[in-house]
């Protein structure tokens, strides 16, 4: 919705609209300029890989666009939702609803089952439910017959199978994954990948997709690069 309460036509072609974005930190006396008037677009069921060294801003963006962390200025429109000035219980909510998480390190509880891991991301989100089609996109991700293994019991390409379907439990208007395929080797990293574009191009799922590889970038629709806080090449 825009501030004046109306619906953005806009946003009906786009799912993430970012103008001007700044995020400040304050270390001690100093302050770090994480994001320096970054601008992005992302249009529904695109995949979108961004790239860039180590402090370029990549995590930050990703924690603001997730609402784990509120913008220092700027406007950032996520699925018609405007984050800036959200209090935090406002961003949890808008995460909830609206947003998956995919991690490097998986983050699933190893005295959990598969299954359990996922249910309670559904417990999280409020579903009570799971959408009719769930069950296919486990067979399609190949972990159906693993859903009563605990993670030690799985590789780790099926671990990064395990938090996709975790992500997308909720059914999130944007899957964000960070580094997906950094703990992988090259036949999972492929494997990874290629469900993610399945997800994308069968589904319409958005994705943005942090990484450092470009071979894994290559998967997405389109790439963006990011250096000191700037979006350097779109």
């Amino acid at each position: 919705m825009s501030k004046n309460g109306l619906r953005d036509p806009e946003m009906d072609r786009l799912i993430i609209r970012v103008r001007d974005l700044r995020k400040t930190y304050r270390v001690g006396d100093i302050d770090v300029h994480a994001l320096r008037g970054v601008n992005l677009e992302v249009g529904r069921g695109e995949f979108l890989a961004v790239i860039g060294p180590s402090g370029s801003g990549k995590s930050t963006l990703f924690h603001i666009l997730g609402g784990l962390a509120p913008p220092t200025a700027g406007e950032v429109n996520i699925d018609g939702v405007d984050l800036l000035g959200l209090a935090e219980n406002e961003r949890t909510e808008m995460r909830k609803r609206k947003v998956g998480f995919v991690f490097q390190k998986y983050n699933l509880l190893p005295t959990l089952t598969a299954r359990d891991n996922i249910a309670i991301a559904q417990s999280l989100a409020g579903i009570t439910e799971q959408p009719e089609d769930f069950g296919e996109t486990l067979k399609t991700m190949g972990i159906y017959n693993r859903l009563d293994h605990k993670p030690r019991a799985l590789s780790g390409g099926e671990q990064q199978r395990v938090a996709i379907a975790r992500a997308l439990v909720n059914q999130p208007a944007i899957l964000l994954a960070d580094e997906p395929t950094g703990n992988l080797d090259t036949a999972n990293s492929d494997a990874v990948l290629g469900i993610l574009r399945q997800l994308n191009k069968a589904k319409g799922q958005t994705i943005l997709m942090i990484t450092h590889n470009p071979e894994a970038a290559a998967f997405a629709d389109r790439t963006v690069t990011m250096r000191d806080g700037r979006i350097e090449h779109a």
